[in-house]
C-alpha cells in the first residue's frame, strides 16, 4: 500500500537527521529502506533526505524545501525574441490573421515574395528563426494579438420548386471530386439584418478540388442577374468548368441554368433541402472569404454594388494566390470522439499547379500572374476599399440589427484599425 503525501513527509522528517549523521555504508542502508517505504526513486530520495527542513535561497525569496527540489527557475534567454515576434505579427497581418497551422507552411514563400517587392526586411538571424518556427510557437507568440469573435448570419434561401425533379440530388457522402472544375455555388445576402426590399447579393463559387474561390456582387436574387454573374465567373476560373452544385433556391433551380448546363454539357446537381453540409465547401467560404471581407452591413445602392465588385476583384487575387487552406483527408469516429486529419496547408494557386488535369498552358498563365502580385500591396488596397465600404454604410439611414451582427461590425472595424 502506497503512503499518502502527509505520511511520506513524516517519514522524511524522521529519517533525514539519521541519514545526515550516518556513514557512507549506513547511508546506503537507510536509503534502501527509505526508498522501499516511500516508493521514491533513489535519486529523488537522496535529494529529499539531504535537503529536508533546510532553507534554500532562491533569486526571489527564501523557501523551505520539504520533499522537493528548490523551485529555482532556470535563467534562459528567449529563443524567439522580440524581433521575431514583431516580424511575425507583421507577416500575420499581411496574411489576414490566419492560424499558425496555415501560416507556418507559407512563411518561406511569403518571405521571398515580400522581400522581392521590398515590403519586408529583417536581419539574417531573425529570418532563420522565422523559417524554422513551428505552428504551435506561432500561435503562442501571436496569442496577445489575437481576438476571437463569434460571427453568425442567417439564411435567406427560398425554395425553388421548378425543375427539382429534373436535377439530381448530390450529397456530401457522394463527393469525391479530385479533379478541378466541379464547383459549388451559393448566394450571400447583404441585408444588414432587415430582409426588406432589394439589396445586394454575393454569388460565391468554390472549386471542391483546389478550393479556388470566385465572388461577384449582383443587384438582387433575380435569376437573370445570378445567371449573368455565373457566366462571368466561369471565365475567371484557371481551368475548365465541369460541374455545378447548388442549394434549392429559385435563383439556381430555374430554366436559365438548366438549359445552360445542358448546352455546355456541365453536370448540374443540387443539395438536399435544409442540409447545409451538402454544400459545406462553399458554405465555409461564405464566412472565411465574403463575410470576413465585407461584414454583415446592408448594401443596397448602385454605388455600393460597384464598390463590392471592385473589392472582389482584388480579393480573388489575395485569397487564391496567398491564403492557404487545409482540406479534410479523413474522419474517424471512436465512440464519442471524432478524429480529423487534414493535409498540409496550401494556397489554391499551389493546388492548381499540383493538379495533373490542368493544362500546362493554364499553369504558365497562373505563374506569370503570380510573379506580378504583391500580397502586402493587395492587403492595403483591400483595407482602403473596406474603409470606403464602411463609410458608405455610415452615411445611410441606420437600420436595426441584432446584437450578434453588431459584434461582427466591431470585428470588421478592428480589422481596419489594425
Amino acid at each position: 500500500m502506497r503512503l499518502t503525501m502527509k505520511a511520506r513527509q513524516e517519514v522524511s522528517k524522521a529519517t533525514a537527521g539519521q541519514y545526515r549523521g550516518a556513514s557512507k555504508k549506513e547511508k546506503s542502508k537507510i536509503l534502501d529502506q527509505f526508498v522501499a517505504t516511500t516508493g521514491y526513486s533513489r535519486w529523488y530520495a537522496r535529494l529529499v533526505l539531504r535537503h529536508e527542513g533546510r532553507r534554500v535561497q532562491t533569486d526571489k525569496q527564501t523557501i523551505v524545501v520539504v520533499e522537493r527540489k528548490s523551485s529555482v527557475k532556470r535563467k534562459r534567454t528567449r529563443y524567439y525574441d522580440e524581433k521575431v515576434q514583431t516580424a511575425l505579427v507583421k507577416l500575420w497581418r499581411v496574411m489576414d490573421y490566419i492560424c499558425g497551422k496555415r501560416l507556418q507552411p507559407m512563411l518561406p514563400e511569403l518571405l521571398t515574395v515580400l522581400e522581392r517587392h521590398n515590403e519586408f526586411r529583417c536581419d539574417r538571424e531573425t529570418r532563420a528563426k522565422l523559417l524554422r518556427i513551428s505552428a504551435a510557437s506561432i500561435d503562442r507568440l501571436l496569442k496577445p494579438e489575437r481576438r476571437k469573435y463569434e460571427l453568425r448570419g442567417r439564411s435567406g434561401t427560398k425554395p425553388g420548386t421548378l425543375l427539382k425533379k429534373q436535377i439530381p440530388i448530390r450529397t456530401f457522402a457522394e463527393w469525391d471530386e479530385q479533379r478541378p472544375g466541379f464547383v459549388e455555388i451559393d448566394l450571400v445576402g447583404h441585408d444588414g439584418g432587415t430582409a426588406a426590399g432589394d439589396y445586394c447579393q454575393t454569388l460565391d463559387l468554390t472549386d471542391i478540388a483546389t478550393t479556388w474561390t470566385e465572388t461577384m456582387a449582383v443587384r438582387n436574387k433575380a435569376q437573370a442577374w445570378v445567371f449573368a454573374a455565373l457566366k462571368k465567373l466561369r471565365k475567371n476560373l484557371p481551368f475548365p468548368l465541369l460541374g455545378i452544385d447548388s442549394d434549392n433556391g429559385s435563383e439556381f433551380i430555374n430554366q436559365y441554368l438548366t438549359d445552360y448546363c445542358k448546352e455546355e454539357k456541365l453536370s448540374f446537381t443540387r443539395s438536399r433541402p435544409y442540409r447545409k453540409n451538402d454544400n459545406c465547401f462553399v458554405e465555409q467560404k461564405n464566412y472565411s472569404v465574403v463575410r470576413r471581407a465585407v461584414g454583415y452591413a446592408r448594401y443596397d445602392t448602385e454605388a455600393q454594388l460597384h464598390l463590392l465588385n471592385e473589392l472582389y476583384a482584388t480579393l480573388r487575387l489575395y485569397t487564391n494566390f496567398f491564403q492557404p487552406t487545409m482540406k479534410l483527408k479523413s474522419k474517424e469516429r471512436v465512440g464519442s470522439k471524432v478524429t480529423k486529419r487534414y493535409d498540409d496547408a496550401q494556397t489554391p494557386y499551389q493546388r492548381v499547379l499540383a493538379a495533373p488535369q490542368v493544362s500546362e498552358a493554364d499553369k504558365q498563365r497562373l505563374r506569370a500572374k503570380y510573379k506580378t502580385l504583391n500580397p502586402a500591396a493587395l492587403k492595403r488596397k483591400l483595407m482602403r476599399l473596406q474603409e470606403r465600404l464602411m463609410k458608405s454604410t455610415a452615411s445611410q439611414k441606420a437600420v436595426r440589427v441584432r446584437p450578434r451582427q453588431c459584434r461582427n461590425d466591431r470585428y470588421f472595424t478592428k480589422q481596419l484599425e489594425s
